[in-house]
This record gives structure tokens, C-alpha cells and sequence, in this order.
């Protein structure tokens, strides 16, 4: 499982950085680590550096150990790693609280754990389903980088988790998709005669035209092999752009074609953002900085794709039938996807491949107003 919480409200910097991982040589469970060991596991819970025995690896292996690390890091999206450094950082300090051994992994001590996370300490404090099984794939995760296993059918966790499914679960909560005229609505909200008004522009469109993720949206660089975070690059072409994406399965191809106007048009938005913003160079969306007169080199967080559309969708007053509150709380990053998916009326396995799923039953999450009743299985049976 993939960690979640793509569209929370907090910000993605605010989790802990995720701890250096490699090889260990030589170390298994057997090898008891004192007391005041364990509780420095707790306060910064880091595996070893890889050893043989108790020695540490040779000089001239230190720099292949430094690399292992980079390789460790590309495994898996750095929110991934956050928030498994998140999660194992509660789980440590929860076990000290409660006088519980870190090490070795226990299923009782985990049944308990998240009977504690379902129950909560105070009403409004009880972490839902989908996050406690969040929590339960990165212990396993962050226990298997130690060389240990944690046996999630074990009866003291899988019917423990088993209750509390089916105790406290519920339908998901699906974000709202921004429509067509929504979209528009929310350009004509943005300041078209600055640099960041121009930015966001060009994110919000490409971000509904290509079906992205924002952490794709964000990740995208100017042309190839141009930064070692990017996560993919655009190539402008008379009818329209590719993007080349490495996404959770692999490189895929993201095709955005022209618009039927320039006032709606992906293609020309981003070009005049590269324009007046001056980059040629490194990633694509940035910080405006300066009072909005220059722009910076490093590239935006994508929890701030997540505020952009929650911050447009609130000015251009879309569901104003809502409270501000509730329309805060149903606007996100995925509202874009969401958006393409509910109102291209072509063919559902063109969306699919757009939005990269591997199901089409997926992507039909994706559709908020799709026609359901078109087939009639009632009257075909004769009723």
C-alpha cells in the first residue's frame, strides 16, 4: 500500500525526513542491542550503518554505502518516505509511552497499537480506517529495513484489524471535481498580469488537460535529464505537448493537446509562464519571490497544488450553496483529475491511459457524473 494523504491540509516539509536505510551486514535479531540503545532507537529511530558484526564497512566501501542510500531514497516518492519516517517516529514514541521494547517486532504490541490509534484518547481524536492501515504498512515497511518481520496475519493484528473495519469504517470520502466551467471560472479569478497569476494559470490547466497528480505537476522539468528530483519533462509540439512522467509503475506518456482558445489553452498558458518567468533551465513550476517580481530556482512543494485549487475555487465561488468550510474541505489537487475523468465524453480507456490507472474500475471512481443508468439491467431482465 502506497501512502496516503495526498491532499491533507498540512504541509508536506512539516514531516520528519526519512532516515538513511542500507544494507545491513551481519545484523540480525539476534544481535541484542542494550537498553540505552534502544531508547536512541526510539528518539531517532535509524537502522545501523551497515557492519559486519560490530565493525563498521571498510573506507573504500563507504562511498558504494552512500550510493546504496541514494538508491534506497529513488524507491519510493519522498511523501512516501516522509510519512513512513512520520508514522514510525508515533509507533517509537508510543512504545516507550506504554514501556513496550522496540525491537523485536512484537504482533501484540502492533494489535495493541492500533487498537490505541482506533480508539483514540478523547472523542474527534480517532485516526479512520484508511490511516490506520497506513500506519500498518509502513511498520512493516520501516521493521523489514532492520532485517526484521512483522506478520501482519497474525491473529493479534489481522483480527484486530478485522474489528475495526468493520466497526468504524465508511464509504470514502470523495473530493469534488472541478468542472469545465469551474475551471474557467477559477482562471478569471487569478491575476493575469503577474508572474504568479501566470504560474498558476498554467498549473491549474495543465494539471486538468493532462489528468495529473500534483506531485506530477510539480516534478515536471523543462526538457530531460535536467535535475536529479525531477520526476518527468514537457515537450512542446505544434499541436500540442508530451509529457513523460515516471509515475508509481514506471515512464508513461501524457499527451495535452491545444485548447480551442488561448484563453483556455494549456500549451499557450505554460508557454508564457517559461516566457515572462525567463526559465529555459531545471523545474518548471517555482516560487515567485520578491513581491511577486522574480522567481525563484527551486521548485514548488505539491501540497501547493492542493492550496491552489482550494484558494481558486473559494474566490470564483464555486458551490456557493456550501458554507466556506464545507467548500474548503471538498476541494483538493485530485479535484483536477477528478475533473478530466467527469467530463471528457470520449471513450474510457482514452481517460484511463491518461490518468494512468490500471483498472478501468478506477477510473470510474474518478467520473462524478458519468451516465449510470445507461444500461438498464432491471427492464433487460423483463421487470
Amino acid at each position: 500500500m502506497t501512502a496516503r494523504g495526498k491532499d491533507g491540509e498540512g504541509h508536506a516539509d512539516d514531516l520528519p525526513d526519512i532516515v538513511d536505510i542500507v544494507m545491513e551486514m551481519g545484523h540480525t535479531p539476534d544481535d541484542a542491542e542494550p537498553a540505552s540503545q534502544v531508547l536512541r532507537d526510539i528518539e531517532d529511530p535509524s537502522p545501523p550503518l551497515p557492519r559486519r558484526g560490530a565493525e563498521r564497512l571498510p573506507a573504500h566501501l563507504e562511498d558504494l554505502a552512500g550510493r546504496a542510500r541514494g538508491y534506497v531514497e529513488a524507491a519510493s516518492s519522498a511523501n512516501t518516505r516522509r510519512a513512513y519516517a512520520s508514522d514510525w517516529k508515533h509507533f517509537a514514541g508510543w512504545c516507550r509511552r506504554q514501556g513496550f521494547s522496540l525491537f523485536p517486532s512484537d504482533p501484540q504490541t502492533v494489535g495493541l497499537y492500533i487498537t490505541a490509534l482506533a480508539s483514540g484518547p478523547a472523542k474527534g481524536e480517532k485516526k479512520s480506517v484508511s490511516t490506520i492501515e497506513r500506519r500498518l504498512s509502513s511498520l512493516s515497511w520501516n521493521f523489514s529495513q532492520r532485517g526484521l518481520t512483522l506478520d501482519r496475519k497474525d491473529r493479534h493484528i489481522a483480527t484486530v484489524m478485522a474489528g475495526i473495519r468493520n466497526k468504524h469504517a465508511s464509504p470514502p470520502r470523495q473530493k469534488e471535481a472541478v468542472l469545465p466551467e469551474d475551471l474557467i471560472a477559477m482562471l478569471e479569478a487569478l491575476d493575469r498580469g503577474t508572474l504568479r497569476g501566470l504560474r498558476d494559470r498554467a498549473m491549474l490547466l495543465l494539471g486538468f488537460a493532462g489528468g495529473l497528480r500534483r506531485s506530477e505537476i510539480v516534478g515536471l522539468d523543462v526538457a530531460r535529464d535536467q535535475t536529479e528530483d525531477g520526476r518527468g519533462w514537457v515537450e512542446i509540439m505544434e499541436k500540442g505537448m508530451l509529457l513523460v512522467l515516471r509515475g508509481k509503475t514506471g515512464w508513461r506518456e501524457v499527451e495535452v493537446g491545444r485548447g480551442s482558445s488561448d484563453i483556455t489553452c494549456p500549451v499557450t498558458a505554460l508557454q508564457s509562464w517559461l516566457k515572462f518567468a525567463r526559465i529555459v533551465h531545471g523545474p518548471l513550476f517555482r516560487r515567485v519571490t520578491g513581491h511577486g517580481k522574480a522567481v525563484g530556482a527551486e521548485r514548488l512543494n505539491d501540497q501547493e497544488v492542493a492550496r491552489l485549487v482550494k484558494r481558486t475555487a473559494l474566490a470564483a465561488g464555486v458551490r456557493s450553496d456550501l458554507s466556506e468550510n464545507d467548500r474548503a474541505r471538498l476541494f483538493s489537487g485530485h479535484s483536477l483529475r477528478a475533473g478530466l475523468a467527469s467530463s471528457a465524453e470520449v471513450d474510457e480507456r482514452y481517460v484511463q491511459k491518461q490518468l494512468g490507472h490500471a483498472s478501468a474500475e478506477m477510473t470510474r471512481k474518478y467520473q462524478r457524473r458519468r451516465d449510470r443508468f445507461r444500461v438498464n439491467l432491471t427492464k433487460a431482465s423483463g421487470l
